[in-house]
């Protein structure tokens, strides 16, 4: 984490706004996997006990998923940075800019992607999971709604260079449409939260 951090603080282009995405992705989703470890072999709430150990498996795939994207992003940025390093009157630098804005817009939306397929676990931990950790699932309601807007901003800096207007359109909407969907999820879940805690 230390190296991450200072590598992230650095002048260095990687990791950027994009890994630091994935990794608070994945910090939320641990977050959900901590409540539900929580509450598995609880005998109040062994009614649960197979829906927990369903959400331990679908965090603990989540978890790697978007940890392997922070590498990934950084991948799909250095063709990107070689790109804009080309002389303005290459014939080829047009073509070869394109190529690489699609490819850097592709990482983003993944980790997005994730982060909808995994959203759905924050409701069944604020209806199921330990009172205790009930904080935590709020906690990993904000995490992740800051997780996926940022991904979206790494992909409309991306969209908005294209040349290819409808490519980067569709993409934007890809964006929104998950943004539309998870959004609701994080605020009503932290809403909830909040409202169970704070005293009047």
């Amino acid at each position: 984490m230390n190296d991450f951090i200072k590598q992230l603080s650095s002048s260095s282009p990687v990791p950027g706004g994009g890994g630091a995405s994935a990794l608070v992705g994945g910090i939320g989703v641990a977050l959900c996997s901590m409540v539900a470890n929580l509450t598995s072999g609880k005998k109040k709430y062994e009614e649960y006990q197979l829906e927990i150990e369903t959400v331990l498996k679908k965090t603990d795939l989540s978890i790697q998923h978007l940890l392997s994207l922070i590498e990934k992003d950084a991948e799909v940025f250095e063709p990107l940075a070689q790109a804009y390093g080309i002389p303005k009157d290459n014939p080829d630098r047009t073509e070869v800019l394109e190529s690489a804005l699609v490819k850097a817009c592709t990482v983003p939306l993944e980790i997005m992607e994730e982060i909808e397929n995994i959203a759905d676990v924050l409701d069944m931990l604020l209806k199921k999971g330990t009172r205790l950790a009930v904080s935590d699932v709020g906690v990993a309601a904000t995490v992740l709604r800051s997780a996926v807007e940022g991904a979206a901003l790494n992909v409309y800096i991306n969209t908005k260079l294209m040349k290819n207007k409808e490519f980067a359109r569709n993409a934007n909407k890809k964006a929104e449409t998950i943004i539309s969907r998870v959004l609701p999820i994080c605020d009503r879940v932290y809403s909830a939260v909040k409202t169970e805690l704070v005293i009047e």
